[in-house]
C-alpha cells in the first residue's frame, strides 16, 4: 500500500470522516436537483475532489459549505441538461432507498483513508493513536481521552501532541495487515453511523494490551457488547 504524505494523516482523517458523515445528505440533495442518481453520484464525487483541495481552516462550518458546494455543481449540471434534453425536477420525489450507496466513490473515500491510517500504525504508538483519533477526527475533549486512556488530563494532552511530532518523523514500523483492515472497518463505520463504541474499544483495547505487554505484537480486538454511544459533528465538548 502506498503512504500517505506525512504529516498529512490528521488532514485525511479530518477530511474523510467529516465527509462521509454527509455524504448520504450531500447525494440526496443532489439527486433532488438533477433527478438523476448517475448524475448525483457524480456531483458527490466532485465534491469529495473539491472537499480535498480546500483550505479546510477557513471553513467555519463544513456542512453549511458542502451543502452549498453541492447545490452550486448540481444547478450548473441541471443548466447544461437542458440544453440537450429537457430535465424534470420533482424536490417532492423521495430519494431512492440506496441513495446513499455509491461503491466507486466510496471506494476512492475509503482508500484515502485508509492510506491515513496505515502512516499512523507505522508512526505511533497504540496509546499515542489512540489518543490522536479520537482528537483530531472526531474531536474529543482531552478530560473523555484521558478516562479511557486511564491518563490525566495533561498527560493526553501531551499524548496527542507527541503523536503529531511523531507523524513528521522517520519511523516506519512494519504494519500487519489483518490489525490495518480492522481498524479501518471500524473507522468506517464510525465515520459513517456515528456510532463509535467498537472504534473506542478497537483503540482502547489496542493501548490497554501495549500498557500490560509492551513489545507483544498487537491482536485484532474483539470487542464484547457494550453500550452504544454515538458522535455527532463537532462531539467536543470541552478542552
Amino acid at each position: 500500500m502506498d503512504r500517505a504524505p506525512v504529516g498529512h494523516a490528521d488532514g485525511l482523517l479530518e477530511t474523510s470522516v467529516e465527509f462521509m458523515r454527509l455524504r448520504p445528505r450531500l447525494l440526496g440533495i443532489a439527486y433532488r436537483v438533477v433527478g438523476d442518481m448517475a448524475e448525483a453520484e457524480d456531483i458527490v464525487q466532485e465534491v469529495w475532489v473539491r472537499w480535498q483541495c480546500t483550505d479546510r481552516s477557513q471553513v467555519r462550518a463544513p456542512a453549511a459549505f458542502l451543502t452549498r458546494v453541492t447545490v452550486h455543481l448540481a444547478i450548473n449540471v441541471t443548466q447544461s441538461a437542458r440544453s440537450r434534453r429537457e430535465v424534470v425536477g420533482d424536490c417532492s420525489e423521495p430519494v431512492p432507498a440506496d441513495a446513499d450507496a455509491g461503491p466507486p466513490a466510496e471506494a476512492e473515500q475509503a482508500e484515502a483513508l485508509g492510506l491515513a491510517l496505515h502512516l499512523l500504525l507505522q508512526k505511533l504508538s497504540p496509546v499515542e493513536r489512540a489518543a490522536f483519533v479520537l482528537r483530531e477526527a472526531f474531536d474529543y475533549p482531552y478530560s473523555r481521552i484521558a478516562g479511557m486512556l486511564e491518563l490525566s488530563q495533561p498527560n493526553a494532552r501531551q499524548v496527542v501532541s507527541r503523536a503529531r511530532r511523531r507523524l513528521h518523523v522517520e519511523r516506519n514500523a512494519p504494519v500487519d495487515g489483518t490489525e490495518h483492515q480492522h481498524l479501518l472497518s471500524a473507522f468506517l463505520a464510525a465515520a459513517q453511523s456515528g456510532r463509535v463504541t467498537a472504534l473506542e474499544c478497537v483503540l482502547t483495547n489496542g493501548a490497554d494490551r501495549h500498557r500490560s505487554h509492551p513489545g507483544v505484537p498487537e491482536l485484532p480486538a474483539s470487542p464484547g457488547p457494550a453500550p452504544e454511544r454515538r458522535v455527532s459533528s463537532g462531539a467536543g465538548t470541552g478542552p
